[in-house]
């Protein structure tokens, strides 16, 4: 396993590939995945380009480590995203993640720039990649990948040819996805259907090699391990409808009468086996649907069940191979069908579309990713393909929360003031990947210093972690040490500068989660875009959180708390010094703004215990007490 040290960049509109040197001090302070791929971005993109412009930069990252750490491989897809216009990086797991990091050998990224005429592909072999004419234009996700099957393949489907502002780059045959905010729609502007990656997985020396079965096999021991053993992501919906935070037909309600019908017994009845299980912690449950096998994440039953009201295991199953296959987040896509419900029943627009239905479901997600007639009235699908904001502004319904135009998972953050803050904070949008305070939160009696603490040091441990690139799970592992002992074996063997010393790697997630601030800010975003929607204020209807909501004066002093620690203005800028404790005073431009006034001094909405008030930012029930059922 050599030193990563290069990186390709392919320009389409040219039809050239290069090989460059990465910039030696990148290398310890941004190390690779999330962290070089945000330096790139911000290096090179102008503020205000365009996302489906061919100024856009779209890079497929792999880490340092890459190979050599417990767990799935994973890349990251990293670009201006179409559907929030600020900085995005989506992951995926799998036989592609693998084989890019063995294809690319000594590079940490394909960096791709342009737009070609005619649809192409990039083929990735030995550190080197060529581009070549794309026969599969046209075709899903599953029929791209069955179309090169000597290879490892990573495309898009319809949604990301059409420029749908939440389209998906599926691997896999669509077993896994870099999913949210729209890195499927970069890629099908450029003309770019797929990347192959040919060569097999990295081998990495000895000691890597022992340190990764030796996490490995802790990570299997762990709590963490156990539950995805046992039933990977799909356990999500029954603890989140357990705790009353599970959105329900279009966020009405906290709970899902029909649970049991889509979780994870429901999975396991009709599993016909796991993606690998040989392994101590086998991967998703495989199911079967009339259109092929497809790998159900916890996502589908919380979005596309209890979000849509579809109690029927088997139908919310095909739903998500129909997203699968189709190329198009199923966040979104279920958020989507669950606004035009809602504006159905409201009158904002004419739908032959209820909850329960999945049949008009389908529909209209084929008429999204497709522009096929849908159930709705004409210009409701093409709105909803620029994202439920979009649909919201044409036509007057906005009743389906966003942060920063991204739609919400189905973990409601009216049950948790610390999963409130991490949607406002996150830096692509409303996203439950960067921190899920929410696991914790619900079982104790958290106070203000609790939801900032556990909210920063997830979202800085998350971008150190993305930026070797590790998986979620398994990297849990490395979360004491900050893959120290992995960073200092490495440092040995290839003599790059790497940080070492655990102090130093977190200060690096630091750096990193700053640096990605710096550029969105750059592209106009402050105070305003760390807002939560109204529809938020409203109260829960049922279940152990009834009652709990969102109070503006409460999230407020919660924000300049977050502002606070993390010593940026009351503006949500980062200030000078701080930038200056973490290195990037140099890289910062011109275009960038410091903050403009003083970090705040938290006050508004505190108690004079200094807890938020229960109204404000927590619920208003027992459901912080950790005996409530």
């Amino acid at each position: 396993m050599a030193g990563r040290t290069h990186v390709l960049r392919a320009d389409l509109s040219a039809g050239t590939v290069e090989r460059e040197r990465v910039p030696e001090e990148w290398h310890r302070r941004f190390l690779g995945g999330k962290g070089l791929g945000a330096r790139y971005l911000y290096e090179e993109l102008d503020a205000g380009a365009a996302p489906l412009g061919s100024e856009n930069l779209l890079a497929f990252c792999v880490g340092p480590l890459s190979g050599a750490l417990p767990g799935e491989p994973r890349y990251a897809a990293v670009t201006k995203s179409p559907l929030t216009g600020l900085f995005l990086d989506s992951y995926a797991g799998g036989e592609f993640a693998a084989r890019l990091a063995g294809s690319l050998d000594d590079c940490l990224a394909l960096l791709v720039t342009g737009e070609s005429d005619e649809p192409v592909r990039i083929e990735i072999e030995g550190g080197e990649a060529d581009i070549r004419p794309a026969e599969t234009w046209g075709e899903d996700t599953v029929a791209t990948a069955e179309a090169h099957p000597d290879a490892a393949v990573a495309c898009v489907g319809p949604a990301g040819e059409r420029g749908v502002a939440y389209a998906t780059i599926a691997s896999d045959a669509g077993d896994h996805h870099a999913g949210r905010g729209g890195a499927g729609a970069v890629m099908g502007a450029k003309g770019l259907k797929a990347v192959l990656a040919l060569d097999g997985p990295p081998e990495p020396p000895e000691p890597l090699a022992a340190l990764r079965d030796e996490y490995g096999e802790r990570f299997a021991d762990e709590e963490t391990g156990r539950w995805q053993a046992a039933g990977e992501t799909l356990e999500s919906v029954d603890f989140a409808n357990e705790v009353g935070a599970l959105a329900t037909e279009g966020w009405q309600k906290g709970r899902f009468a029909g649970t049991e019908d889509v979780g994870i017994e429901a999975a396991k009845d009709a599993a016909v086996g796991r993606e690998n299980p040989d392994d101590a912690v086998p991967g998703g449950f495989r199911v079967e649907t009339d259109a092929g096998e497809t790998v159900p994440r916890g996502a589908a039953p919380m979005t596309l069940g209890a979000g849509l009201g579809v109690d029927d295991f088997d139908a919310v199953a095909a739903l998500g191979e129909l997203c699968d296959r189709l190329g198009v987040d199923v966040i979104s896509a279920g958020n989507a069908v669950a606004w035009a419900a809602r504006a159905a029943e409201s009158g904002a627009v004419e739908a032959d579309l209820s909850f329960g239905d999945p049949d008009a479901a389908r529909a209209l997600i084929e008429a999204i990713a497709t522009g096929a007639d849908g159930p709705c009235e004409a210009g409701v699908a093409a709105a909803l393909a620029q994202g439920v904001d979009a649909a919201a502004a044409r036509f007057g319904a906005d009743d389906i929360p966003t942060v920063k135009s991204m739609e919400l998972p189905a973990y409601d953050p009216r049950a948790a003031a610390g999963m409130a803050l991490a949607y406002a904070t996150s830096d692509r949008g409303g996203c439950h990947r960067r921190a899920r305070p929410i696991e914790e939160e619900v079982f104790d009696a958290w106070d203000r210093e609790d939801r900032v603490s556990a909210v920063i040091t997830a979202q800085d441990t998350r971008s150190l972690l993305w930026s070797l690139v590790a998986d979620d799970f398994a990297g849990e592992t490395m979360w004491r040490d900050c893959g120290a002992p992995f960073l200092a074996a490495l440092a040995d063997h290839t003599g790059i500068d790497y940080p070492t010393d655990p102090t130093a790697i977190r200060r690096t997630g630091e750096r990193i989660w700053t640096l990605v601030r710096l550029f969105n800010v750059r592209e106009g975003a402050d105070r305003d875009d760390d807002a939560l929607p109204d529809a938020l204020r409203e109260p829960i209807a049922d279940g152990p959180a009834a009652g709990s909501r969102i109070d503006p004066e409460g999230f407020a002093a919660l924000l300049d708390a977050y502002y606070a620690a993390r010593g940026w203005g009351a503006d949500g800028v980062p200030t000078a010094e701080t930038l200056d404790r973490l290195e990037l005073a140099g890289v910062r431009d011109a275009e960038t703004p410091t903050a403009s006034r003083d970090p705040p001094t938290p006050s508004a909405g505190e108690e004079e215990d200094g807890r938020p008030p229960a109204d404000a930012t927590a619920p208003t029930n027992d459901a912080d007490d950790p005996d409530t059922p």
